[in-house]
Formats: C-alpha cells, sequence, structure tokens
C-alpha cells in the first residue's frame, strides 16, 4: 500500500483566493462598482443622475422637494376670495402661473426667499382654473407641475340690492337697507364685514327683518346735514348654506335737513316742522272708520307727480261701497309698500279736507296743500301719524323701523 499524499497548506487556498478578487478589482469589477473613488474613477454628477433617497460615497443626499399647494387639485365650489398659495421646502420657485379657461391671468408674486408664492387678487366665480408651478431642487433640477380647481358654482352665488344709493341725499329717517338674493344664516359674519360710519358720531345696529333683509338706524334720527358711509367687504363671506356673496361695495349718503311732519287724524291737521321749527299747518283728511290712517312713524318712500290708483290693488271689488275703480292722482309720495300715501285728494273728497276723514288710509290734501309737500318733502323724511283708530303698519311694509323700541331694534 502506498503512502498517502501530503495535503496542501490552507493557506496556499486563501492565497489563490485573494489574487483572484485583486485581479477583479484591477479590471474594473467589484470594488469599482461600490467605491469609484477607491478604483481611481471620477466622481458622478449628482444633478444628471437620480435623488438619492440614502447617503452614499459617491455624493451627498438632495433631499426632494417638498410642496404645499392651495386650494388642493381638484377641488371643486373653491370660495373666490380664498387664498391661492404655492409653499415649497427643499427648494425654490422659479415660476408660477394661474390662469381661468378663458385665458385670464391671475396676478400673483415670490416671496424674496423663493419659497412660497401668493395671487395678488381674488378669483372669479363659476370658474376653471389651471395652476402650474416650476420648482428648482437643491442640484438645481426643475420639476413642473400643473393642478386645477373651480371656483363657487354660480347656484351658490349670492347677490344684495342696497338702499339708499351711493350718492343719494334723504331725511334723517332713512334706514339704511340691504336686500340679498340668498337667505343669511350666518347673520354675524355679514354684520362684521359690514363697517358704518357717521359725520356725526352716531352708533347704530342691525335689524333682521327676515333672512334676506337687514336694516341699520341709530337709536335717534339721523343728524340733519350729516353724511353716513357704509363700507361692505362681502366678497367672500359665507352667507350659510354653501351661498357665498360675491360683492364689495362703498356707499355714501347725504342726510338734509330735519324734516318730520305730525298727520292729526283727529284734528285734521298735518303740520310740518324743519330742523325742529314748525314752518307749516295744512288741512287734510285721512282714513275713515273702516280704514283708518296706520298710527306711528312712516318714512316718506318715492314720490310720484303723476300717478295711478286701482281700488282692485288694495282687494276692492266693484260690488263694495268703497270701491273707487281707476283714478288719476297727482302729488303721490307713497309711505307703505301696501298702498298708504300722501297725496291730493280725488275732487269730490274736497269738501271733507280739514273736518272728516274719508280716504282708505292716505293723507289727502287740497290741490296747493299737495303741491306744497311734494315740493318741500322727498325721501326719507318722516311723517307721524297721530290720532288714529288703525294699528301700526308692518315693519317691513314700508319703512317702519322707528315704530320698534330700541330695546328690541338692537338684538
Amino acid at each position: 500500500m502506498e503512502p498517502e499524499a501530503p495535503r496542501r497548506p490552507r493557506t496556499l487556498k486563501k492565497i489563490l483566493i485573494v489574487a483572484v478578487v485583486c485581479l477583479l478589482a484591477a479590471a474594473g469589477g467589484v470594488f469599482a462598482a461600490v467605491a469609484p473613488g477607491l478604483a481611481g474613477g471620477a466622481l458622478e454628477s449628482e444633478a444628471g443622475s437620480a435623488v438619492r433617497s440614502s447617503p452614499g460615497i459617491a455624493s451627498p443626499v438632495i433631499a426632494p422637494v417638498k410642496l404645499d399647494a392651495a386650494p388642493a387639485n381638484g377641488a371643486k365650489q373653491v370660495n373666490p376670495a380664498a387664498p391661492v398659495s404655492l409653499k415649497v421646502s427643499n427648494g425654490t420657485i422659479e415660476r408660477v402661473t394661474l390662469t381661468s379657461t378663458s385665458g385670464k391671468t391671475v396676478e400673483g408674486r415670490i416671496d424674496p426667499q423663493g419659497t412660497g408664492w401668493s395671487a395678488s387678487g381674488p378669483l372669479e366665480f363659476n370658474t376653471d382654473y389651471s395652476y402650474t408651478w416650476v420648482v428648482k431642487d437643491g442640484a438645481g433640477r426643475e420639476t413642473s407641475t400643473t393642478q386645477s380647481f373651480s371656483t363657487v358654482s354660480s347656484s351658490h352665488e349670492a347677490d344684495a340690492a342696497i338702499y339708499p344709493l351711493d350718492g343719494m341725499k334723504v331725511g334723517v329717517g332713512q334706514p339704511l337697507q340691504i336686500i340679498f338674493s340668498e337667505p343669511v344664516l350666518n347673520r354675524d359674519a355679514v354684520e362684521k364685514a359690514i363697517k358704518i360710519t357717521s359725520s356725526a358720531g352716531q352708533v347704530g345696529a342691525f335689524h333682521w327683518h327676515s333672512d334676506t333683509m337687514v336694516r341699520y338706524r341709530a337709536e335717534g334720527f339721523w343728524a340733519a346735514n350729516s353724511t353716513i358711509a357704509m363700507d361692505m367687504q362681502l366678497f367672500g363671506v359665507d352667507l350659510g348654506n354653501g351661498q357665498i356673496a360675491n360683492f364689495n361695495k362703498k356707499v355714501n349718503v347725504a342726510i338734509g335737513d330735519k324734516k318730520v311732519a305730525v298727520a292729526d287724524a283727529a284734528a285734521h291737521t298735518f303740520t310740518l316742522s324743519i330742523n325742529d321749527q314748525p314752518v307749516k299747518t295744512l288741512p287734510v283728511s285721512m282714513g275713515d272708520k273702516r280704514f283708518p290712517s296706520a298710527r306711528g312713524y312712516g318714512v316718506l318712500m318715492e314720490k310720484k307727480r303723476y300717478d295711478h290708483f286701482r281700488a282692485s290693488s288694495i282687494g276692492l271689488k266693484p260690488d263694495d261701497p268703497a270701491y273707487y275703480g281707476d283714478v288719476d292722482v297727482e302729488y303721490t309720495i307713497r309711505l307703505t309698500l301696501s298702498g298708504a300715501y300722501i297725496h291730493q285728494a280725488l275732487e269730490s273728497a274736497y269738501p271733507f279736507i280739514g273736518n272728516t276723514n274719508v280716504s282708505h288710509g292716505c293723507i289727502g290734501f287740497a290741490p296747493d296743500g299737495a303741491a306744497w309737500v311734494f315740493e318741500n318733502m322727498g325721501t326719507g323724511d318722516v311723517v307721524q301719524i297721530v290720532n288714529t283708530e288703525g294699528d301700526y303698519a308692518a315693519h317691513d311694509d314700508g319703512f317702519g323701523d322707528w315704530n320698534i323700541p330700541w330695546s328690541e331694534y338692537d338684538n
């Protein structure tokens, strides 16, 4: 039996393995792929490669740009007054465009740090917008993004009618009135958005006659020859139920002399005072027992040199003894929406002026008296009716606000 051949030393095997690995490294193998710097190769450009998500030997990690855009992509029913903005971190904003589908561009500005952009103007209702921005990361790479959103639709857009109109001159009794096109649930928000100032320093209060109509007056009549300024910043105010107000408006109103008349149904007289000085007393005929004139304060509304009255408008029919058909009337000034007026009496009533009440609730004058009142009184002046059997007219049947106690008005 032949003797066993001697085993090769383990050290020789290890030497061979190391030699092979070194040859691979010299040929650009494993070590070169992992660490090109160790292999003598050039560092690759981070700007020309994908953003790294973990540290490595080649170059530092470039943090991804983080964006916060408002409104959100695809948002619907966006309030046109809501801020449109873009905030970034780990990068800078290069440019932003905000454009409606009709091609109208909304201007904006980038902050000095280049990390924020905001629109400088409000949006429009019922409009689709395209919102595009370009941002640059820490390695100088630019990325463009486009989003879209749409604003509140026309069905949720609320308007309002304001009275008196801007630039009007009215009497001391004229309340300020706003009638909204949609019901208002958020009354506090609306009141806070309206600033009203008086040159005489008078402070007033709002009173809601309904969900759509609010009025404002001072505790007493407006100061004679003062001015009232209304600053309504209501654009974007949520009225409730998703209804958004669509306007800002400023209204300036001039107040004239204090003209307050007292119509006495028992004495059959009408006495006008100007700036608290009685200037004229005229004979009148007022509402009869069936149609007594409404008591309390009334504020004069529209006036017409010639008008046409219809008995049917107050519910009278031809078989009613009080029916007067259709008649032409002169020197009319409206007191209530329901049909109470100051006017020249019909000729058939002339004998009763100054001694008997025969009207359907109106205050009737002889021709010369009617003409004088028409020339010397107007919108916003006050008539107080006393000694009548009639009740107060509804507070919103005309401007009956002065018949509401201040303690009830201011709440």
